[in-house]
């Protein structure tokens, strides 16, 4: 099952809200609805964002009005300001428009097509390079990673997930500890779920944990994804990625980002010029909460370049 398609004249994709209770598909044949569902998550993750994006634009050039198409794609772009896919896949098939409706969906697809080779391909390069870099170990490498970067994230096989499933395929995988990824629990409802599906071995971590697997050598390596990558290498993440880049530069393990090359962003000279998303409190303060407490709810943080080992895309591996 494909985490997001085109079926015809309309977009279906997975809720991820709903999991891991339920799989249930969304039918969405409106860009409002698209934008709905990527706002709260129902589709999310970077790569799968850009197909979202793209298939967005598809959906409001079949209406054929050019003042309309453009509102709509301006809203798409900014219903996630942190990840920098959704927009890239936004202008690549906004930038069809003149060639007409058929050429704009051709171009989303090309899009959604390319994600699943370039993330067989990015996992495959990233496993071989763990492996070479770590050397055998007696009971196969041990990967710490946070939030989730499966499948549900991309269109299939994932990135930093997809390292790990390959590892995984190549009897080379111990085992994966992943972080619960507070408040929304990425980690604990949808990577647990992945890995289960595919027979992985795992423990879950409440997030503050992290750090301190790693410090105490239960991990070999950590590896993340990534919602955007500056030009310096500075890479923006999950929040509670950068302690885990921290601690793993401590102990002198690798940090690993395996992430497509539609994630890095000329543009953006370094980290510090990224729009940290900044999600609504509700996410954070519980029930228990007192009555008048206030929440900061960052979605996601940077990790300096100096603190990445390597990053894995499809096509290189950057090493600093």
């Amino acid at each position: 099952m494909r985490t997001i398609d085109w079926r015809g004249d309309h977009i279906e994709a997975i809720d991820q809200t709903r999991l891991p209770g339920e799989v249930v598909t969304l039918r969405i044949e409106t860009v409002d609805a698209l934008v709905d569902a990527v706002k709260r998550l129902a589709i999310r993750g970077a790569p799968a964002l850009g197909v979202a994006g793209a298939l967005g634009v598809a959906l409001a050039a079949r209406t054929g009005d050019t003042a309309e198409v453009a509102r709509q794609a301006e809203s798409l772009r900014a219903a996630r300001p942190t990840a920098v896919n959704l927009s890239w896949g936004v202008d690549r098939a906004r930038a069809r428009l003149a060639d007409g409706p058929d050429a704009v969906l051709a171009e989303a697809l090309d899009i959604l097509e390319t994600d699943v080779r370039a993330n067989h391909a990015l996992g495959s390069r990233g496993a071989r390079w763990l492996l070479d870099a770590l050397g055998s170990t007696e009971h196969g490498v041990n990967v710490q990673t946070h939030c989730n970067t499966g499948a549900l994230a991309c269109v299939e096989w994932g990135t930093a997930l997809g390292v790990i499933r390959t590892l995984h395929h190549e009897g080379a995988l111990g085992r994966v500890y992943v972080n619960e990824t507070r408040p929304l629990l990425q980690g604990a409802r949808l990577t647990t779920w992945e890995l289960a599906q595919a027979g992985i071995e795992h423990t879950l971590l409440v997030d503050s944990a992290g750090p301190s697997v790693v410090a105490r050598g239960l991990v070999d390596a950590v590896v993340v994804g990534a919602d955007r990558i500056a030009a310096n290498g500075d890479v923006i993440n999950k929040i509670g990625t950068y302690p885990l880049a921290l601690a793993a530069a401590r102990v002198g393990i690798p940090f690993v980002v395996a992430a497509p090359e539609s994630t890095f962003d000329p543009a953006t000279a370094d980290g510090s010029a990224v729009e940290i998303e900044i999600r609504d409190p509700v996410e954070v303060l519980g029930q228990d909460t007192p009555v008048g407490t206030t929440a900061l709810n960052l979605a996601f943080d940077v990790t300096p370049a100096d603190l990445v080992t390597a990053i894995v895309t499809e096509d290189r591996v950057v090493t600093r």
